[in-house]
């Protein structure tokens, strides 16, 4: 099921409704084909202007709104966004270049993510706290923001939009979205589309597709006082940096070097299956991605055996065409920096155990052994289908090693004993540790967020997302005024 040349998203943005975009027009292009599937339109910094100037006229009367009114439309938009799944997953497939089982998920999620959205309008807006002050009583209470922007990623356009557009509008906010140019489709207009439908006024959500510049206008501007960023370190820098001027609030989920860590009395075909899942799934193109497999020296050749043996049995290929396991990755830059840190890391001397063979946007998963912390495999985010492997000696060590990076977004211990992994874990920095598992783990009810080059320490889910998207107000109350000495 495709959208005709017709639809009505092509060349528009979606500012209030649906208008034409000031900036340049932008070929939405499938990745594992090359073949244009339509036209966008861009925003300029005009157009922020516009979409951030009516928000901020617009949300007040939505936050006004009884909380009833405004939960219906949070689940009307979740109906529509699961009767909508076989138009939204095909995008995904077709403009990202997902396998159908990961779209699914993602939408999936998104609609998991809609409905809890929709419940936090009727929770408790605030506390009351005692006064030594006779007569007075103190409330303290969540307000909106105002106008949040929204700066999504292309990996997973729809879930990682969404989790910050639907708390934000469920607390009385108003949102301007720009997804990214290559995900701009499903993550963003076709999300426009349904809100529309499911009864949002005019004003409140704005999508505006975009690149740098436009990003730039959104961040910049006055009325909007928050922004919520997904991506990488080196832009989340250069936006904290802009808020951190601008004394507004700034919430950056950024890029990871996610470790598995192997210990000697682990079950190795869970933790091999777990590796893979964690290093290959959507092409290793997730923040956190198992980047870094830390393997105890007395199992770490076996482990690597099991994990290069499920590497060479995942197929790569066209996710539209038929059953694969990869698709491609995004774009040539991408598929040209995984082969070149591949590339890069075995003339120092890693072994390659299974793929590393580019074909054009394709890239098989890949397994290399013998990593050391001083060549690029371990050093660089690589956002690619590559698991590298480096040995250690003891707990200690692994500790050091994983903690030796700037990045603190997830890891994963596998270990016989819950107790020792526990204490290991512990003593990791990351802002979410996996027992047993894989490092790409999310749910929506628990709060999810890094430390360090990973983050500003903000979280999105579950009760997180009340203090993300809200501010909080002191207000006292006598009944009747009281004299002070002058």
């Amino acid at each position: 099921m495709t959208d005709t040349p017709a639809a009505r998203w092509e060349q528009r943005i979606f500012l209030g409704d649906w208008q034409p975009g000031r900036g340049d027009s932008v070929a939405v292009t499938e990745p594992a084909t090359g073949q244009r599937l339509g036209l966008l339109a861009t925003a300029d910094a005009d157009d922020v202007d516009a979409a951030a100037r009516l928000a901020a006229e617009a949300q007040p009367a939505w936050a006004a709104l009884p909380f009833d009114r405004r939960a219906a439309v949070l689940r009307e938009f979740a109906r529509l966004l699961q009767a909508d799944a076989e138009r939204i997953n095909h995008w995904n497939v077709r403009e990202c270049g997902s396998i159908p089982a990961k779209a699914e998920w993602e939408l999936n999620a998104s609609v998991e993510q809609a409905h809890m959205a929709a419940a936090m309008p009727m929770h408790a807006v605030g506390e009351i706290f005692p006064s030594s002050m006779p007569a007075r009583r103190n409330y303290w209470q969540r307000v909106p923001i105002g106008v949040v922007g929204v700066i999504a990623p292309w990996n997973f356009p729809i879930l990682l939009g969404l989790r910050s557009v639907l708390p934000a509008l469920a607390l009385g906010n108003a949102v301007i979205l720009k997804p990214d140019v290559q995900s701009a489709v499903c993550g963003g207009l076709l999300l426009a589309e349904l809100f529309e439908s499911a009864g949002l006024p005019r004003g409140v959500l704005h999508v505006l597709p975009g690149g740098p510049a436009t990003g730039e206008a959104l961040v910049r501007h006055p009325a909007v006082k928050m922004i919520s960023f997904t991506g990488s370190t080196a832009v989340g820098r250069q936006i904290g940096e802009t808020c951190g001027r601008m004394l507004k609030k700034v919430s950056l989920e950024l890029g990871g070097n996610n470790a598995m860590v192997i210990l000697d009395d682990a079950d190795l075909e869970s933790a091999a299956s777990c590796a893979a899942w964690g290093a290959f799934l959507h092409q290793g193109q997730i923040c956190m991605q198992a980047g870094r497999h830390l393997v105890q020296r007395k199992v770490a050749g076996r482990y690597a055996e099991l994990l290069a043996a499920r590497a060479a049995r995942l197929v790569a290929g066209d996710p539209a065409a038929g059953p694969v396991h990869l698709g491609p990755l995004i774009n040539d830059r991408q598929a040209g920096k995984v082969e070149e840190v591949v590339a890069r890391s075995v003339a120092q001397g890693a072994r390659l155990l299974a793929g590393g063979k580019r074909d054009g946007r394709f890239y098989p998963a890949t397994v290399l052994a013998d990593v050391t912390p001083a060549m690029p495999a371990w050093t660089e985010e690589i956002f690619g289908p590559v698991a590298p492997i480096t040995v250690f000696d003891s707990d200690d060590e692994a500790v050091a090693l994983v903690n030796g990076s700037d990045y603190g977004l997830a890891a994963a211990v596998h270990s016989a004993s819950v107790p020792r992994a526990l204490a290991l874990a512990s003593r990791l920095k990351a802002g979410m540790v996996h027992i047993n598992d894989q490092t790409v783990n999310n749910e929506f009810q628990v709060p999810f967020g890094g430390m360090g080059a990973s983050g500003n320490g903000s979280r999105f889910g579950g009760p997180a997302s009340f203090e993300a998207f809200s501010q909080t107000q002191w207000v006292s109350v006598m009944d009747s005024g009281i004299q002070y000495p002058f």
